[in-house]
């Protein structure tokens, strides 16, 4: 590649090689490079217009030119290329030579030579979290008297008050929909990730509801959909169902000031409109593709009655999780309802259009070639333009973590290791074509820090597969927490990858047996992972070798709990799932959690990489009801094992992580796999 092209790609932060999960330099196209870099906005069509856009770089380089936003550690001091004032969030003026080291956290303006800046402040690391436990819980898979075809945020607060007095509750992403039919089953392909999603909604929980007189309340009481067929979710069926009995309770409502939050009214707005011209704004009339145009201005106008009950959704929905929390605090724990945040957004939906300025445009992001799928992925999720959060002061960034946090004692942020750069498929190319395109980590990582220390909620970073150093190091330095899941915590410079003893696990990790992407305790006992991706196809190799892998896996796991005087030659299949969550107390990892999934012996996990249609994923319920969970024997010997766990033996002070080069490839949402070398 030509040295001038390299040099304009590395200042903008897009890839021209990476290691491959072989640790092997691979080398992107140019082709790839010059299309990212036109989505950047930088024409390197030929060599003048790339000789030209270097120039424009070092001479922006030799003039010191601030950009767009200053990210500083508390207590650190900067020099500036010339006197400025600060305006700091409270009003207060200060005129300054440099960034002083005693600034307040927080989002400040910064004033050097008629160049006015963002100037944020964030934490140098968040204060340590509490050492507990707590349920991995899908919450659409729950189900009870109550609730209308799945879980909602009523069966939530239900769960909590009988949670066997664990201490968070880490929950499957609540993103919004677009309200449109038919209703995807992904949590992790949202509409929007600053709203929720109103599928979760509890009608007889709202006011409205309670207000009714009892032939309103009957009307809606029989909207309630029965049983489907195929004894699978239909997220549809229950949006119909939910939507048609808030409409009859919508005139009920009092009024919501449209104007209170502009960005609540205009994603009620998006709605809408997706209501009337379709779920994919890409396809609207072209007259209502941006947000700030006359016609949507004027179709505002036309709909408000519609825009005013998708806000009045929004804060029923508040209201519930807001009730939630409230459960959470009244039962003692430390953490509460911790939540999930999607690695992205799909394009055609509630950010893709309010965003747009913000995404780059017509990108998906994805993950190169790697052992388990060697032609890459696109998972077809938008991607932030970098360029474009530096220059609107992370506004977008920031904002989603605001919505977020108002309802969660923690936030899981899924794919953590896109904070430092993301895997860009070009429109029209194929994700073996991507290349990779850097964020600042030290703004992603700190907005993400000062946003949670403000709310006093932790951060749980998913960091599975084989992720560089510095994203290990980055989360240890901010005392946020990784991912440790037994199935894939193992030393790895061991030929027979033998799984590591409890006492070797990362004190900062979050502990679990599995994932919602992976074999459930009962499935991996009985080799299910096998046999159903045998029987879709799914498999890369022959199936006796897969069985024999499955059976070899097995087999240590189940020599190390005897090692470790956990289970007897011969356990049954409760007694080593008990065992191994007595393994995970034993770690000295903060936080542990128990899946329903395992403690109730499902077979079946949520979902299944590489399948969309050929597996219900994200459609099975649990088998158990809600009444009933708290009666499983199973449960409570896990909850009893869990509760044991003593913090006064826990080591003090934070540890690396104990394998070598990060974890083992895992699977994510939506058929997606973190790259299984250093680029997940």
């Amino acid at each position: 590649m030509d040295a001038d092209l390299v040099a304009l790609a590395e200042a903008y932060g897009v890839a021209t090689w990476y290691e491959d999960w072989h640790r092997e330099r691979r080398d992107v196209s140019a082709e790839s490079v010059i299309g990212v870099l036109g989505l950047l906005g930088v024409d390197a069509s030929t060599p003048a217009s790339v000789a030209g856009a270097l120039a424009a770089v070092q001479r922006a380089r030799r003039e010191h030119r601030l950009p767009g936003t200053v990210v500083v550690r508390h207590g650190t001091a900067r020099e500036l290329p010339a006197p400025g004032r600060i305006v700091q969030e409270d009003g207060t003026t200060r005129d300054v030579t440099g960034i002083p080291d005693d600034l307040p956290l927080g989002w400040h303006r910064l004033t050097v030579e008629d160049r006015a800046v963002t100037l944020v402040v964030v934490p140098a690391e968040l204060p340590e979290p509490p050492t507990t436990w707590g349920w991995m819980l899908q919450l659409y898979a729950l189900h009870s008297a109550a609730s209308w075809g799945m879980g909602d945020l009523g069966d939530l607060r239900e769960f909590i008050g009988q949670g066997q007095d664990a201490g968070m509750i880490l929950l499957n992403p609540l993103h919004a929909i677009t309200p449109t039919l038919p209703v995807p089953s992904s949590p992790y392909s949202p509409s929007s990730r600053r709203f929720a999603n109103p599928l979760y909604l509890r009608v007889s929980d709202t006011a409205e509801y309670r207000r009714a007189d009892p032939p309103l309340r009957a009307q809606v009481d029989a909207l309630r959909p029965g049983p489907t067929a195929d004894g699978l979710i239909d997220y549809s069926a229950v949006w119909q169902a939910k939507r048609a009995a808030l409409e009859l309770l919508w005139p009920l409502a009092g009024q919501r000031d449209p104007d209170a939050d502009p960005g609540l009214t205009d994603f009620a707005t998006f709605c809408a409109l997706a209501e009337v011209h379709g779920a994919n704004w890409q396809q609207w009339p072209a007259q209502l593709r941006r947000p700030d145009s006359d016609a949507v201005r004027a179709a505002r106008e036309r709909l408000g009655d519609r825009i005013g009950f998708h806000i009045w959704l929004q804060h029923l929905l508040d209201e519930q999780l807001d009730a939630a929390n409230e459960a959470a605090r009244a039962a003692g724990m430390p953490l509460g309802v911790v939540h999930d945040l999607a690695v992205g957004i799909d394009p055609s939906g509630a950010d893709g259009w309010l965003l747009q300025d913000v995404l780059a445009e017509g990108v998906h992001a994805g993950a190169p070639p790697d052992a388990f799928n060697q032609l890459g992925q696109d998972w077809g999720l938008a991607a932030w333009r970098p360029d474009q959060l530096i220059e609107t002061g992370y506004a977008a960034y920031r904002d989603m973590l605001r919505r977020i946090f108002r309802h969660a004692g923690g936030l899981r942020v899924d794919h953590v290791a896109g904070l430092w750069r993301l895997w860009w498929v070009p429109p029209g190319m194929g994700p073996v074509d991507g290349t990779y395109v850097h964020y600042d980590p030290e703004a992603m990582l700190g907005i993400l820090a000062l946003e949670a220390q403000r709310h006093g909620a932790v951060v749980i970073g998913e960091d599975l597969g084989t992720v560089q150093p510095a994203v290990t190091a980055g989360l240890e330095r901010m005392n946020m927490l990784g991912s440790a899941v037994l199935w894939f915590t193992r030393d790895y410079d061991d030929p027979d990858e033998g799984y590591l003893p409890s006492a070797k696990y990362p004190r900062n990790a979050l502990a679990s047996i599995s994932t919602h992407d992976l074999p459930t305790a009962a499935g991996f006992l009985r080799g299910e992972q096998v046999r159903v991706r045998a029987e879709l196809g799914q498999l890369a190799g022959p199936v006796e070798e897969e069985r024999k892998r499955a059976d070899a896996d097995r087999a240590q796991l189940l020599t190390l709990l005897a090692d470790e005087n956990l289970i007897e030659p011969g356990a049954d299949t409760e007694h080593v799932v008990v065992a191994m969550h007595e393994f995970l107390a034993r770690t000295p990892c903060r936080l542990v959690t128990a899946s329903l999934y395992d403690v109730l012996l499902e077979t079946d996990q949520p979902n299944l990489p590489g399948t969309t249609d050929e597996y219900p994923n994200w459609r099975m319920p649990l088998r158990t009801s809600l009444e009933q969970i708290g009666d499983q024997e199973l449960v409570r010997r896990v909850a009893a094992v869990l509760n044991g766990r003593k913090s006064a033996a826990m080591p003090n002070g934070r540890t690396s992580a104990a394998v070598p080069n990060g974890r083992k490839s895992a699977a994510v949402p939506n058929g997606r796999t973190s790259a299984a070398g250093p680029d997940a």
